[in-house]
């Protein structure tokens, strides 16, 4: 009897949640359009021919006093790695049976650089970081794998022209079952065509 109960009463939920489903599959009044602050305050990604970088800027010096602040607990003293990954040496070592994936050794653009500590960096306070210190720690970062000198001021136009040892590393995929036409604009329409 108890397990007639209860299969009762897992059918009543069951069709309880599909009659609501139902009742609400135009999704009427539910959310808003956001406003276009909002979607400015996510919309801060950068590409890698630096579209999108922000006005201002940092210096190498300013990046190492922010990263003995903020990064040296996860990414060590020389930025060889810790907690979180190094992010210098690698050189020479990516057609090797270990290859070590470093910001000097692997990465194609110095404005993903940018991008990732923008995004996602420090791991324990992400985008907390202004423009200016991004720049900085960018610019930081840059100088330890030998890409920028140590009195280099750090910005938009300098990010642009790092040329990162691997840069010519990467190759498209073109596989004929991995085929994507590249869209940036109107993406939901083209693909309806």
């Amino acid at each position: 009897m108890d397990a007639a109960k209860t299969t009762a009463r897992y059918a009543g939920i069951a069709l309880g949640c599909m009659l609501s489903c139902t009742a609400h599959a135009g999704y009427d009044g539910l959310g808003r359009a956001p406003t276009a602050a909002e979607i400015a305050g996510w919309n801060i990604d950068v590409d890698p021919s630096g579209t999108a970088l922000p006005k201002g800027g940092g210096t190498v010096a300013g990046g190492q006093k922010i990263y003995q602040t903020m990064c040296v607990s996860c990414h060590g003293m020389k930025l060889e790695g810790g907690l979180g990954p190094a992010l210098v040496g690698g050189q020479g070592t990516l057609a090797s049976d270990k290859p070590v994936k470093t910001v000097g050794s692997y990465w194609p653009y110095a404005t993903t650089l940018f991008d990732y500590i923008r995004r996602a960096m420090p791991f324990q306070a992400p985008q907390s970081l202004t423009n200016e210190q991004v720049y900085s720690v960018t610019g930081y970062v840059l100088h330890m794998n030998g890409l920028l000198p140590a009195d280099a001021e750090v910005n938009a136009k300098t990010l642009m022209s790092v040329k990162m040892p691997n840069r010519n590393g990467f190759y498209l995929d073109d596989r004929p079952d991995a085929r994507n036409v590249r869209c940036m604009e109107h993406c939901l329409s083209a693909s309806k065509r």
